[in-house]
């Protein structure tokens, strides 16, 4: 034997077994062990795979691209490690007797426990950051009496249909800062109220759910009508959805009505994604200071008492506002006060609260 022994030459089963040290930081378990590692190549001392990922908008990527080029690198021989990402939702469990929409890998209520919270901005801003995360997303506004969608997208003009091969009519939804947009507001006079009686909105938002082109998408976003009346009820109890997400304000009017809103979706069996505390604060944009104009902390109790976690904090931003009557949301800002990173970070957020609740449920 000579006096330098040659080191083993670089094989995929050398890099797997390094990537096995890795682990997913919220799923737990390996990369390796939950197949996670995808069209593993080694050509001389350049090493290249992909990780799939659960989401696109997973809040980790960063640091797992970090570790797992680091535990390749630890490999005798490696020059260059070239990392790329993609993502496999999984569909939603869904209750069995609700019909999945086909394509669509889940369905998330956005809801409130009353009017006036902010709940149709932060399902927007939401639909938009989960898109900017590399997500395929459509938005579905439910609120059929006071659609607020083709105003927060600046989207005019009626979806065009075709025959399916069952001879139904399938509408293509119309697009916005690229998502799939179905509302009402499309399809009614902006100006003329609509007066529908109860049966009539739940068959027409059957159709905006099962008659609509949608697929592929990794999430559809429901911004529900406000309250827990009978219609509120009814699509929780009929759609089949992977979580509810809640919206409130900080004062004890609001966040009183969302303990109703939860318990609502409670007794249907949906699961409680998070909470989002809407309008948390005003910060002065001439002196950085923050003012309390709905009070504090009323997320962060609810938190607590419910078990729920709070997913978001959004301040009261002049561009928030401004976004949503302009048809920009916030999101795709770049002003101090349109408060985008915290809407990404709520996206990243919701994503991995999913993909966790899904990996617990099997």
């Amino acid at each position: 034997m000579g006096l330098f022994a040659r080191s083993a030459p670089l094989t995929d089963q050398l890099v797997l077994a390094a990537l096995s040290k890795v682990q997913e930081p919220e799923l737990g378990g390996d990369l390796v062990s939950r197949r996670m590692i995808k069209e593993l190549r080694v050509t001389g001392g350049t090493v290249s795979f992909t990780i799939e990922l659960t989401t696109p908008a997973c809040p980790m990527k960063e640091q797992i691209q970090t570790e797992a080029e680091a535990a390749v690198r630890t490999l005798p021989g490696v020059e260059q490690v070239t990392i790329a990402f993609s993502a496999n939702t999984r569909n939603h469990a869904g209750i069995p007797e609700q019909a999945p929409i086909p394509g669509v890998s889940n369905v998330v209520a956005v809801a409130a426990g009353k009017g006036g919270v902010g709940k149709s901005t932060v399902a927007a801003n939401l639909a938009v950051a989960l898109a900017q995360e590399g997500a395929s997303v459509g938005l579905l506004d439910a609120d059929v009496f006071g659609p607020s969608l083709p105003l927060m997208f600046g989207v005019r003009g009626q979806p065009e249909a075709y025959q399916n091969g069952q001879g139904e009519a399938v509408m293509i939804p119309l697009s916005g800062h690229g998502i799939k947009l179905i509302s009402v507001g499309f399809l009614v006079d902006e100006s003329q109220p609509v007066i529908w009686r109860g049966p009539m909105v739940s068959q027409l938002l059957r159709q905006f759910l099962y008659n609509v082109a949608w697929a592929p998408l990794d999430y559809l976003i429901i911004d529900m009508p406000p309250g827990t009346g009978d219609i509120a009820l009814t699509l929780a109890q009929s759609l089949p959805l992977t979580g509810s997400l809640i919206v409130t304000t900080p004062q004890a009017v609001a966040t009183a009505d969302v303990v109703k809103a939860m318990e609502m979706f409670k007794k249907v069996n949906v699961p409680l994604l998070g909470i989002v505390e809407n309008m948390a604060y005003f910060e002065a944009p001439d002196t950085g200071r923050r003012y309390d104009i709905f009070g504090s902390g009323g997320a962060k109790r609810l938190s607590a008492q419910l078990d729920v976690p709070l997913l978001g904090e959004i301040p009261l931003g002049m561009a928030v506002r401004a976004g949503g009557d302009s048809g920009a949301p916030a999101v795709i800002s770049s002003a101090p006060d349109a408060y985008a990173e915290r809407f990404r970070q709520l996206a990243r957020q919701l994503a991995a609260r999913i993909s966790v609740l899904k990996f617990v449920a099997g």
